[in-house]
């Protein structure tokens, strides 16, 4: 972007009055789309692509097009710091001065009591380069630990130990270019049509544009993302080791490796023949669940093609076996000579925004800055000397889980978390939560108001967060951009890093007073400077990357080396990241889950993404828009686990694993196999009662990522004995009554909150129990929703357990309470969300109105605001996918509904024949 570009910059000390237009990074998934920021006079009046990000052409998904919704400077964020002197005392503001002082005593003085390895730090993929970098070296040049580990754990570890063991770096060698040019993509363990939807828009751009490109889809359940594969391998959970061994077995049997490759830029291949050979395609179908023929169909698309490109996340890498996963894909690469050339590949999507930039800032316990070792003695050396530090500590470090563990058995006494929400994203909340309890100081860095985190904090300290920081991101094509603040942080919250020097500068003057000064930086160009020399003569050098450079040239792929062409890809040469230049086949044997279905525990679970919700909604559910298409969390079972198990559609279920249990309605869903169960990842229990969804995960661990098995635990369902039943509505700040209306909820055994469910913002609930609660609980909830004795309309008939209350505000309910029946629920909630209201509000409530009110419109187009309700009048008016973008513009945004509407054209048509041929409708 050169430097007569429009986009502008502007400080945060002086924010212009006129409209002006930033440029900066979605803060959201690893893609690293880029986006135009608009504001005028200090506000965000609204987000757009950015033309010019190479990245991301433009382009915006449905969370990233409402990013301008989730801006906020009132009660859901966190403005000023707080501090509570010990458990039993309510936190109390105070300067921010005043807290980095108390963070620093309070680390000093339990370092001093306990040594250095007493603290931990617990990071985010969202921070930005330049946090992690002050943080890293908080930890490791002060406090003398390597306890910095970050939720990238839960993420990307597997695949960083992957390309460590098979490539010999943490380096993906593929490009979104290579999406247009690859004839077959294998996509394994991951959504992408929900997890990566503008990376998922250029893979159906190419297979538009080239028909004959063959896409193959490795996932248990038939996701959005299938609708798109010629060939889906629905395997059970935690077989893909058998299934790509399987793959290769089948290629050499018909000569479809690429001999002088693996003889000229490999090793280990001889070992590697003996594993595959006892794993042909007859035996992975019986460990994989699908045919052997579908699999030898796989490999031969796979070892035929001009170009193989392959793409996975999550579904590999949260697994007791992510790391082995992982080697597994690569290897099939190596095997052919599909690495290093236009549209081939193995190509890791990070899941959050600076994973990449947290990986190589070595913020994590194992890994130093620049791809280096904290293990090797030689790359600690170098760090130190980079920071001018004589040493850095020896001692292993603890990853995400373990440090948990330490913080719970008290070896760690702190800890300080920034950025993330480990109170609800960690599997085994009971035991995570136990540990936080425990902690003798809990610090947490956070910008929102309403993560389940911020419970257990001692200290918190006000962040800031999107669009307010400054700072560089690399994204899963290795591409560093500009992140650019378009508006002020408000109230007392600072970027990360400041945070982090502020204390750091405090803490050496307790402990190591000459060290002070290695936290005096100007500004962030300056940490990024010292940042990127730490990457000099590494695999992925950019240590002439300069903000200067990034400025008037745009976003930078690495490595980056002035005088030679950008790096599109690595390995062209096939020379690899390893000591003799070779890539490695690894011997790895295929092992099962971690936790095997017994008779106790019948059913396999598996987590994942939806489409317009991020990680643990602390964002998204800022905006009206994107809870508006999915509100509440849901069990999907098979239809007949379902009938087997006594479940109606939408019937409650109680749900447990060996760890925990949450209630939640069940749903048949055939895109699932009999025996398996889905549940989507983003509640906890700032939404709902109970721990949330990570109450039931496992967290047994890859043993070289360190990586939990998010994925896949083993679970119990049965009906849930809950025949009391209420639901309400409150207009408001749906942040500020979510914490006020939790505590309560935490009552209910089933306890649901809907944020800003109905126009205008507010808070929606479903409650359930198995008997009306005591007259003073209901009582606790009036008042909170303003549902008192003043109600406008009270109809309560508590012998029957029913109750009816609504308050209206200017001829529109402001709030209302239903319980024992729900049958006003519907008219009620359409009429608050701007429909006709009841010709008798008092018929409606007494249930006289004879008819039921249809239900309120669920938005299936995010982007153009368009409903179910709507598509299907269209759909009713013999509309087809084409005609409906014509006439309504759903899918014409970022095209993420276009899946889910084809479903209700084709569920309409089949309910059409079925009514054309059934004999009782034949004239």
């Amino acid at each position: 972007m050169g430097m007569d570009s429009p986009l502008v910059r502007q400080p945060a000390a002086t924010q212009a009055a006129d409209p002006a237009t930033t440029a900066t990074i979605c803060c959201y998934c690893g893609t690293g789309c880029g986006v135009r920021v608009h504001t005028e006079a200090g506000r965000v009046t609204g987000v757009s692509g950015d033309d010019d990000h190479p990245s991301s052409l433009g382009k915006l998904c449905s969370k990233g097009r409402a990013l301008a919704d989730t801006v906020r400077d009132d009660g859901a964020r966190v403005l000023r710091a707080q501090w509570r002197e010990h458990r039993d005392a309510p936190r109390r503001e105070l300067a921010l001065d005043d807290a980095l002082d108390v963070a620093a005593a309070r680390l000093a003085e339990i370092i001093g009591r306990h040594g250095p390895d007493a603290v931990a730090f617990y990071l985010s993929g969202q921070l930005l380069t330049e946090d992690y970098a002050v943080f890293n070296k908080l930890a490791r040049a002060l406090v003398g630990t390597n306890n910095v580990d970050t939720n990238s754990r839960l993420c990307m570890s597997s695949a960083v130990a992957g390309y460590k063991q098979t490539l010999g770096a943490d380096a993906p060698p593929a490009c979104y270019e290579d999406l247009g040019l690859a004839d077959t993509v294998l996509i394994a363990g991951s959504n992408a049509a929900h997890a990566h939807p503008i990376l998922f828009r250029r893979l159906e751009a190419a297979k538009q544009a080239r028909p004959d490109m063959k896409i193959i889809l490795v996932d248990p359940r038939r996701t959005d993302t299938a609708e798109l594969a010629d060939l889906h391998l629905p395997i059970l959970p935690g077989s893909d080791v058998a299934l790509f061994h399987a793959m290769l077995h089948a290629m050499q049997d018909e000569g479809l490796l690429d001999q002088a490759f693996i003889a000229r830029h490999t090793t280990g291949f001889a070992a590697l023949r003996e594993r595959i050979a006892a794993c042909p395609p007859a035996v992975a179908q019986d460990l994989c669940g699908v045919p052997a023929a579908d699999i030898v169909t796989a490999a031969r698309w796979f070892g035929r093609a001009g170009a193989a490109l392959s793409l996975y996340t999550m579904g590999l890498n949260q697994s007791s076996s992510g790391t082995a996963k992982n080697a597994a894909l690569i290897h099939l690469h190596l095997a052919t000579g599909q690495i290093g050339k236009p549209g081939a590949g193995p190509f890791s999507l990070t899941g959050q925004p600076n994973a990449m930039g947290g990986r190589e800032a070595g913020g994590m316990a194992t890994l130093l800055p620049g791809h280096r070792d904290p293990a090797d003695a030689a790359h600690r050396a170098e760090v130190a000397a980079l920071w001018g530090v004589p040493r850095l500590p020896e001692r292993p470090g603890l990853p995400a889980v373990e440090m948990f563990d330490a913080l719970l058995d008290g070896r760690i006494k702190a800890i300080w978390i920034a950025a993330t929400n480990p109170a609800q994203s960690l599997p085994d909340q009971a035991r995570v939560r136990a540990a936080l309890a425990r902690a003798e100081l809990v610090i947490v860095q956070e910008a929102f108001a309403g993560v389940e985190t911020l419970d257990y904090a001692d200290l918190v300290l006000p962040a800031a967060t999107w669009p307010e920081k400054e700072g560089t991101v690399t994204n899963s094509e290795r591409r560093i951009s500009r992140v650019r603040a378009a508006i002020a942080a408000p109230g007392d919250a600072q970027p990360d890093w400041r945070l982090a020097a502020g204390v750091a500068r405090r803490l050496a003057a307790r402990i190591a007073p000459a060290r002070a000064a290695l936290f005096d930086y100007p500004g962030e160009a300056a940490v990024f400077a010292e940042h990127a020399a730490t990457t000099a003569g590494r695999d992925l050098d950019y240590s002439a990357l300069t903000y200067r450079i990034l400025d008037e040239q745009g976003p930078q792929q690495w490595p980056y080396r002035p005088g030679l062409p950008p790096s599109r890809r690595l390995y062209a040469d096939g020379v690899f990241a390893t000591a003799d230049g070779r890539a490695r086949f690894v011997d790895v044997a295929y092992t099962p889950v971690a936790e095997p279905v017994t008779a106790e525990y019948p059913l396999r679970l598996t987590t994942g993404r939806l489409r317009d919700h991020w990680h643990t909604m602390a964002r998204t559910a800022l905006s009206p828009s994107l809870v508006r298409h999915v509100e509440a969390p849901w069990l999907s079972l098979h239809p007949d686990d379902m009938e087997e198990l006594g479940l109606a559609e939408n019937a409650l279920a109680t749900v447990r694993s060996r760890r925990g249990e949450i209630v939640l309605p069940a749903r048949a869903d055939a895109s699932l196999r009999r025996g398996q169960a889905w549940l989507p990842m983003h509640w906890g229990s700032a939404f709902m009662a109970g721990e949330g969804v990570n109450a039931l995960t496992n967290p047994a661990r890859d043993p070289v990522s360190r990586q939990p098995e998010l994925k896949h635990c083993a679970i119990a369902v049965a009906p849930a004995a809950l025949p009391w039943q209420a639901a309400g509505w409150v207009r408001g700040d749906a942040a500020a009554l979510r914490r006020a209306l939790a505590p309560w909820l935490r009552r209910f055994p089933y306890a649901v909150l809907l944020p800003s469910a109905i126009a205008g913002g507010g808070l929606g609930m479903a409650i359930a129990a198995a008997r009306a609660p005591e007259t003073d609980l209901l009582a606790t909830l009036y008042e909170e929703l303003g549902l008192g004795p003043d109600a406008s309309a009270v109809y309560d008939d508590p012998a029957r357990g029913k109750l009816r209350r609504v308050a209206l505000d200017q001829g529109r309910p402001r709030a209302f309470f239903l319980a024992g029946d729900l049958l006003a629920h519907d008219a009620l909630a359409a009429w608050a969300d701007g429909g006709d209201a009841p010709a008798s509000l008092a018929r409606l409530l007494l249930g006289q109105t004879g008819t039921a009110a249809a239900p309120r419109a669920r938005t299936i187009c995010v982007c153009v605001g368009v409903t179910d309700r709507a598509i299907a009048a269209g759909i009713a008016g013999g509309l087809d996918l084409d005609g409906l973008k014509q006439t309504l513009g759903c899918a014409t945004g970022c095209g993420s509904c276009a899946p889910e509407i084809s479903r209700m054209i084709a569920c309409a048509r089949t309910a059409t024949k079925a009514i054309h041929h059934d004999p009782v409708h034949v004239s």
